[in-house]
């Protein structure tokens, strides 16, 4: 008979946010959970750490709470281009901007405190129907989750790599010493970058720049053309190093088979500038442990397009404004004259009703942009 050190209900392969939230969730429905990791905690990752009421929502769902002096509190999102300036307020809960390491160490302790044993520093080399290879041992499992983020080696192991669409942009991230001048996480726009700033303490912000192309990527670079965003910056300290990454917006055909199943960026993802990564996940998390509950991980499957529907929208909008800078200032001047159309759109990518809505709110834009 194996012992318990070598079987589980569920494994879990990777220690980041949405590993954590499988592992947690899973634990909630009272199922036994391994996980393990080839890195330690805390695990860093560049993005842009600012979180939108309903990734809150989905952290409180997994048991977490985020005590107000962990964060900094975002009121809603601004536009900001050389010409136009426009805000709106999330509808009824406020965002926060949080270090990714310090949500990391949250996740981390939440998971410990539900009873799932943590395998640090432990690569997975392998993986069959039945069990997780670990290089000296075997852990059977009924429920196989791959979290290991958009380089997934399990999506490889359990054929779920077969991807139907494919967009790529270059992301740095920094954090700068200097008092946030917003109260917002604002996006800027230049000719061919954009960039998004996101207080994260009463002396920090994050700023990420992202382009299709990679030079434009550079900090030095993209601050060129972002002047609104350079003056921000002008006598601040850097507060970190200079990291990149890819930001990728792809969907899989399947992120479900057998007992196997993919959770956060190994399911997929959505670009960096929709700021939806973590909700995503967390959401995703949640949905598959019912569907492990229900014994189908086809259910997790219908779970995960429906959620996936709207920040793809947003993301597709986002990305056809970063190439169109005419239509982009038409669109920022159409927003500027109605704000409510703009607190309309924040509050449709903020959760507040489904995609239809924010096609709504596209159709009205749309009318708007034939009138300017």
């Amino acid at each position: 008979m194996l012992s318990s050190q070598h079987r589980t209900d569920v494994f879990v392969i990777g220690g980041g946010p949405a590993g954590l939230a499988a592992a947690i969730a899973a634990r909630q429905k009272g199922l036994s959970v391994t996980l393990a990791d080839g890195a330690a905690p805390p695990i860093e990752k560049p993005c842009g750490e600012g979180m939108m009421p309903e990734t809150l929502a989905a952290l409180r769902a997994l048991g977490i709470e985020i005590r107000p002096c962990e964060a900094q509190r975002l009121r809603g999102i601004s536009f900001v281009q050389e010409d136009a300036q426009v805000f709106a307020d999330f509808p009824e809960e406020q965002g926060i901007g949080m270090r990714r390491p310090l949500l990391h160490e949250r996740l981390v302790a939440r998971a410990a405190d539900c009873g799932v044993r943590l395998l640090w520093r432990t690569p997975v080399r392998g993986i069959d129907t039945q069990a997780v290879h670990l290089a000296n041992q075997k852990i059977r499992a009924r429920w196989i989750i791959g979290a290991d983020g958009q380089g997934s080696r399990f999506r490889r192991w359990s054929a779920l790599e077969d991807t139907r669409r494919l967009k790529k942009r270059h992301a740095t991230r920094q954090h700068f010493r200097v008092q946030p001048w917003s109260e917002y996480t604002q996006f800027f726009w230049g000719t061919h970058v954009q960039a998004y700033s996101t207080p994260v303490g009463p002396q920090e912000v994050c700023i990420v720049v992202m382009s299709e192309l990679p030079e434009y990527a550079d900090f030095g670079r993209a601050l060129q053309e972002l002047p609104q965003l350079r003056n921000h910056l002008r006598g601040a300290q850097l507060a970190s190093r200079e990291r990149g990454a890819i930001s990728v917006m792809h969907t899989l055909r399947n992120v479900q088979r057998g007992n196997f199943a993919l959770v956060g960026d190994a399911a997929g993802g959505i670009d960096a500038i929709t700021g939806e990564g973590l909700r995503l996940a967390f959401r995703q998390a949640l949905a598959l442990a019912e569907a492990m509950m229900a014994g189908d991980l086809t259910h997790y499957e219908r779970a995960h397009r429906k959620l996936l529907r709207r920040p793809m929208l947003m993301g597709r909008l986002m990305l056809w404004l970063g190439r169109h800078p005419r239509i982009r200032a038409r669109f920022l001047r159409a927003l500027e004259g109605n704000p409510e159309l703009f607190a309309r759109l924040v509050a449709a990518h903020a959760g507040q009703g489904g995609p239809s809505d924010l096609l709504t709110t596209g159709a009205s834009l749309g009318w708007r942009l034939l009138a300017t």
